[in-house]
């Protein structure tokens, strides 16, 4: 009973079409009492519409075979990118249909017009992709599709319900990730803005002797390869391989402030794992280190073919503080874990000088006996106020003190580079392009 009832009432609703021919015949017999010669027409319209209905009704519930319909979802979800999602839908009627569909996408999208139209003829198949960007790790609750099929009549609809809940997780950015990777293999990431750099100087990581060919650097030759083999033979030399390279993320309350949907922690995440991946490509060891008022996660700097999925894994469970950072405990950590000079990559966030000074000394420690770079973010909401024409005496007062808040963090660049520690300002969505065109430079001068 209670299926039939959901079935034949729950799921069925009336359609426009059937409220504009009840307004018609309402209309019928109110003429009918002023024009006589209507006669038994308000009768034969209400008939004819109440059988309309039937004959749709019949339509609708005719057969068991009807439609289908399957939400196709990835299995995890890449944070800050667009991920695509498809709707597969099949029309088993013998007829025709118009139908509507309302997928229950999780709620922090906090999307309501989310509705798809479309007709189907007999058989037909289609499929509908449509895009979602999330902006938060974690895990996110799909719940039923919602499919309303309406006959060529269209005076009722019925609602059909597919699929159960789904969890799916959002993982840090491994679409663009992924994309990097097949840049890199296509030759072309100068279209994400990473740049060739020019070698400078010699490795001393020896690769092989090979013949000269033009071009070659002459201080290379190997005379002795050259005395045995009657020709011209000189040293090849790679970059040095296997060299420490740390990710360090702040994940204190400075790091909560977001831009375009994304918090700067989730930003600096998915940079520390193209970054990780790089340096793995590179065949140097990556690590990561997570601090807040205590130091959180460590994974120790290695080049194993598992070492980025361990540093995703620990990625995707990172969550923001409110408390202060602790500089005192993540210099402790370094000192304790980290026994051979590395590159180490800080993702952090001042806002005035006063708070960079106040992290200065440990900085300068970290930088006696590691190659440290520091990165900080623009703030690119300050940047529109201070390029926005001013209109009257407060906007003069807000647009320099935005001024005033813009300049001091160029000056913390100098401050840092007067004290020999490498930095990076950088808008929050050129970060990624902007680390890895870093660390690839500091490779090629030799830095570390």
């Amino acid at each position: 009973m209670k299926r039939f009832f959901r079935k034949y009432y729950t799921d069925l609703f009336l359609g426009k079409r059937i409220f504009a021919g009840i307004g018609l015949c309402v209309s019928l017999f109110l003429f009918s009492f002023f024009l006589p010669w209507l006669g038994d027409l308000p009768y034969v319209a209400l008939g004819v519409l109440f059988l309309l209905v039937v004959i749709d009704l019949l339509l609708l519930y005719q057969t068991k075979s009807d439609v289908f319909l399957r939400r196709n979802v990835p299995e995890r979800l890449s944070n800050g990118d667009d991920n695509e999602l498809q709707i597969y839908i099949e029309n088993f009627y013998s007829f025709g249909i118009h139908i509507g569909i309302i997928d229950e996408i999780p709620f922090q999208f906090q999307k309501r017009d989310l509705w798809f139209k479309s007709n189907l003829k007999s058989g037909e198949r289609k499929t509908i992709a449509y895009l979602l960007r999330p902006t938060k790790r974690g895990e996110y609750v799909f719940g039923q599709i919602r499919l309303y099929v309406q006959s060529p009549l269209r005076l009722v609809t019925r609602r059909f319900n597919f699929g159960e809940e789904v969890t799916v997780p959002v993982y840090p950015s491994f679409l663009q990730l992924r994309k990097y990777e097949l840049m890199a293999i296509s030759n072309r990431l100068s279209e994400f803005g990473i740049k060739k750099i020019r070698r400078v100087g010699h490795s001393m990581e020896f690769d092989q002797v090979k013949n000269y060919v033009q071009g070659d650097d002459y201080r290379t030759v190997n005379w002795k390869a050259t005395a045995r083999k009657g020709e011209l033979m000189v040293n090849s030399f790679t970059d040095e391989k296997a060299q420490h390279m740390y990710c360090i993320i702040d994940k204190s309350r400075a790091m909560k402030m977001p831009f375009e949907g994304l918090s700067l922690l989730d930003y600096a995440i998915n940079a520390s794992l193209v970054l990780s991946n790089v340096a793995l490509v590179k065949q140097d060891k990556a690590g990561l280190i997570t601090i807040a008022e205590k130091t959180g996660s460590i994974v120790p700097a290695d080049r194993r073919p598992a070492q980025l999925g361990k540093i995703m894994e620990i990625l995707y469970k990172e969550k923001s503080r409110y408390l202060e950072l602790n500089m005192e405990a993540l210099y402790t950590s370094i000192r304790g874990r980290l026994r051979q000079r590395s590159l180490i990559v800080f993702f952090t966030n001042f806002e005035s000088m006063s708070a960079l000074n106040r992290q200065l000394p440990y900085l300068k420690r970290m930088a006696k006996y590691h190659l440290l770079l520091v990165v900080f973010f623009e703030n690119t909401e300050l940047k529109v106020i201070t390029e926005k024409p001013v209109l009257d005496v407060e906007g003069i007062y807000i647009q320099t003190i935005a001024t005033k808040f813009a300049y001091e963090k160029k000056l913390m660049v100098k401050e840092l580079a007067k004290h020999g520690i490498l930095s990076i300002l950088t808008p929050p969505e050129k970060l990624t392009v902007n680390v890895v065109n870093r660390y690839l430079a500091i490779k090629a001068q030799q830095k570390i």
